[in-house]
């Protein structure tokens, strides 16, 4: 199986890594890119992403894909500002839609909102395949930590989203809405099905101290150490520890201004009529999981 020539960025402030997969032909993906958010001051700036298009350019690049493997709820996404400036189609599974139907009642979106997937030019569904080039990727559908989690396989490496971490930090929380630890168990076991040595590339990386941080690792190191889903450990367990790890985690900080612009493809909200753009914050809705969202199998 091919070896896949994969570059990752990594984003500081939210953790984040994006990868720049690319193909023998010149052509290109970007995965999960970052669009910068600063909460203090309400603006959102393009420093991270023009990195990676900086890098596309120097290469002489063309950028055919940007892949999104969920509805990010940690950064918010420059998924739209780089289809505007590099080109290339915006892609994201096909549940995608459940995630906006579930987040437009959450912040009131108002009738003009689709929640179609229509702002995305791609919906992939579960074992579906496209190419780059002469690369052939085949989509993983992956529910659990969100609905619409997908993972891209590409020759020996995957991207996974947040679906599982380093074997240090284990894997995907499932206490957003829509989330369900089951799913996410049997959804990281099927990847953790492949050849030992199939790369996993992540979406974030949360170091213990005195670790460096790293974009990857293998199936055959998930399965010998994962904190959360090592080899051994069944789906009543998972579920058991996934929830109790879940019950004493915070919300994301840039969780509710990230949901409102990802449901979107990285677009802003369309500006009111004083011509500003602005983000809502529903007071009072979010909190504690729903144990209801974890369906029983």
């Amino acid at each position: 199986m091919s070896v896949p020539e994969v570059e990752s960025f990594f984003e500081p402030f939210t953790e984040t890594w994006s990868h720049l997969l690319i193909a023998p032909e010149g052509c290109c993906a970007i995965l999960d890119p970052v669009l910068d958010y600063d909460y203090r001051s309400g603006r959102t700036g393009t420093a991270s992403a023009g990195r990676i298009a900086a890098r596309v350019r120097e290469r002489g690049l063309t950028v055919e894909w940007i892949l999104e493997t969920h509805v990010h709820a940690d950064h918010l996404s420059a998924g739209d500002h780089l289809r505007r400036t590099l080109g290339g189609r915006l892609a994201i599974g096909e549940h995608v839609c459940e995630v906006q139907q579930r987040f437009a009642r959450l912040y009131g979106a108002g009738a003009d909102f689709r929640s179609d997937g229509s702002q995305f030019d791609r919906l992939f569904t579960d074992g579906e395949r496209f190419r780059l080039g002469s690369l052939e990727i085949e989509v993983l559908h992956g529910p659990g930590h969100t609905p619409a989690c997908v993972a891209y396989k590409v020759g020996t490496a995957v991207f996974v989203g947040d679906l599982i971490f380093m074997p240090d930090v284990g894997t995907a929380r499932c206490d957003f809405p829509g989330g369900s630890a089951r799913a996410l168990y049997r959804s990281v076991r099927r990847i953790l099905d492949l050849p030992p040595d199939t790369v996993l590339y992540f979406c974030h990386d949360y170091p213990p101290e005195g670790r460096e941080r790293s974009a990857y690792a293998s199936v055959a190191a998930q399965r010998a150490a994962n904190i959360d889903i090592h080899d051994g450990i069944g789906e009543d367990e998972f579920v058991a520890r996934r929830l109790a790890r879940d019950a004493g985690m915070p919300l994301p900080r840039l969780m509710l201004p990230a949901l409102q612009v990802n449901m979107r493809a990285g677009a802003l909200p369309p500006a009111e009529a004083d011509g500003v753009q602005y983000l809502k914050i529903p007071l009072n809705v979010l909190g504690a999981p729903d144990a209801a969202d974890d369906p029983q199998p």
